[in-house]
């Protein structure tokens, strides 16, 4: 497969002020780095603050970054003018909240057509064919009074579709979805994806999908990195990692999904992680405080290294 999207040794720090002028540097995207092949779907999965969202915008530099590399069909992208019109134009956002991410005063026709007005794409008739075609492609319709109609009239799933319509207009090559059916009823959530995924199928997008579900992950996805306070700690070919996982968090994470089984309203859920009362970088393996395998060793950061085939951990103890 070709490779569309690579990302190098990506950084990306904030520092947080407190109270008396103390100060403490929070690590978002820590020495990230993973490729993304054409038509494939790479899954960045962790819990809330590892680093997922930060990720995304860096790559669409709606943000910058610290240091780090981002290259798109072989050529690094700049900050020039020409290179962020290049990258916004062949990869597009989808957010979490289809209530926040698209105006609530414009009707979905002129939210549709936007960014083909912004990079002056086609006329103003070309413009409306190509809104029709997409909301009808999300199976919005019918399409021509959809076009008329604003967010509010219609339902959280319809408004998710309206998002999708508006990342597809363009024609991208890569789709960075953020959470994009966590805020959905979990009886849409599935038809969701399946849109998703025969979208991507039949034009060969290629798909960031950000979750923190490891479900909907392993159904959507190819590739796996799971992200932990901004460091890649596990990646590789899904079924590998979820049906082997070799790292303790990756483990834990697994623990936590829950299981549509009666009998486990009996059964009490073990989750092989440590809870401490307060968890701080101090050095080594950032899991370290967390890991109920730490050994002397970890106070040392381990390295992502391959321990099978395209299979990668960072963890001196490896799990079985």
């Amino acid at each position: 497969m070709d490779e569309i999207l690579k990302i190098e040794h990506l950084k990306k720090y904030f520092v947080k002020k407190g109270m008396f002028g103390t100060e403490s540097t929070i690590k978002a995207t820590d020495d990230v780095s993973f490729s993304l092949n054409k038509g494939e779907v790479f899954v960045l999965a962790g819990e809330s603050g590892s680093g997922k969202s930060t990720i995304a915008k860096l790559i669409l530099k709606s943000i910058p970054s610290d240091s780090g590399k981002i290259f798109f069909e072989g050529k690094e992208i700049s900050k020039n003018k020409q290179n962020l019109e290049y990258i916004r134009m062949n990869c597009q956002m989808i957010h979490q909240d289809p209530y926040d991410s698209i105006n609530p005063r414009m009707k979905i026709g002129d939210i549709v057509v936007e960014p083909l007005e912004i990079h002056n794409v086609g006329d103003k008739d070309a413009r409306k064919k190509r809104v029709i075609e997409v909301l009808q492609e999300v199976k919005l319709e019918p399409a021509d009074q959809i076009i008329k109609k604003y967010p509010h009239m219609l339902s959280g799933g319809q408004r998710q579709r309206v998002v999708l319509a508006r990342a597809l207009a363009l024609k991208p090559k890569v789709i960075l979805a953020d959470e994009p059916v966590s805020m959905l009823d979990v009886s849409i959530r599935a038809e969701m994806l399946e849109l998703m995924h025969e979208l991507q199928e039949k034009y060969e997008i290629s798909f960031i999908y950000i979750t923190h579900d490891l479900a909907t992950a392993r159904y959507f996805g190819q590739k796996i990195a799971i992200l932990y306070l901004g460091k890649i700690v596990e990646m590789g070919p899904i079924d590998d990692v979820l049906l082997s996982p070799k790292h303790p968090y990756t483990q834990a994470l697994i623990d936590a999904i829950s299981e549509p089984n009666p009998e486990n309203l009996h059964k009490e859920k073990k989750i092989r992680i440590l809870e401490p009362t307060e968890i701080k970088d101090l050095g080594g393996c950032r899991f370290k405080a967390r890991c109920p395998y730490a050994i002397e060793k970890c106070d040392t950061e381990p390295e992502l290294e391959e321990i099978e085939n395209m299979h990668h951990t960072a963890c001196y103890v490896k799990l079985d």
